[in-house]
């Protein structure tokens, strides 16, 4: 069986509770540290799935690797092989189909609710939920790409999430873990003490002592996404 594609672009945004789910499943995967410099692949045909996580840099800069994960996105679309992005990995996605990346009207940093659209296609992904608190960090936002049906949103940013196909990109972090949050709280310091003035802002201690109480729900739901997103996995020969 060929592995699941893990992208990291940022040491502390690993696959979080991802990882955990594809190991409790026995599904093969293997992580591509890009902020290690490590070679985009050029083919997605070696992997059974893409899937890509968050990172402080945005889209829109001159690195060199993001022109060569765009490319993979649209080879493994064109494959019919299932791609998944959380927060950058949802802004690659939306920029590699035609969306555009802007600017988000306020930064979100820290718990806040989301709301389940009200269409068949949110149904498949969700279920009977119609909204949850979710994790945020990011100042951007992506367009939706041709094609694409929007799944979820909030009261600071209107695109938190889309499907095309089989294909998922979340603005929103649903991989979030204890450690994660600590971690984020902790190089973050100083963009949550420049943004505290924001609606969408919280402080590093809210967002630690709440975490306890938001996490076990949180990864009910990413569960559900990441199971009905691997059924869109095709036997594939290894």
């Amino acid at each position: 069986m060929k592995p699941i594609a893990v992208f990291r672009h940022s040491p502390t945004e690993g696959a979080g509770h991802f990882a955990l789910f594809l190991t409790q499943h026995a599904i093969p995967w293997q992580m591509i540290h890009i902020d290690q410099g490590e070679a985009v692949p050029t083919d997605a045909s070696a992997f059974n799935g893409l899937v890509f996580m968050g990172g402080s840099m945005s889209v829109n800069d001159d690195l060199p690797w993001i022109a060569q994960v765009l490319a993979l996105i649209r080879d493994a679309i064109a494959r019919d092989i299932p791609v998944l992005g959380h927060c950058l990995g949802g802004q690659l996605m939306s920029k590699a189909l035609g969306g555009v990346v802007t600017k988000n009207p306020v930064k979100e940093l820290g718990w806040g609710k989301v709301e389940v659209a009200d269409n068949a296609v949110a149904k498949q992904w969700f279920g009977d939920v119609t909204q949850f608190d979710s994790f945020h960090w990011h100042g951007e936002t992506f367009s939706l790409p041709q094609g694409a049906v929007r799944l979820l949103s909030s009261a600071h940013c209107a695109n938190q999430a889309y499907a095309i196909g089989k294909h998922l990109a979340m603005q929103c972090h649903v991989e979030m873990t204890a450690h994660m949050i600590e971690d984020w709280c902790r190089v973050g310091a100083d963009e949550i003490a420049a943004n505290l003035n924001s609606p969408a802002v919280q402080s590093a201690e809210t967002m630690q002592a709440q975490m306890h109480e938001k996490l076990p729900p949180l990864h009910k739901v990413a569960e559900r996404l990441y199971l009905n997103w691997l059924h869109g996995i095709a036997p594939r020969k290894s």
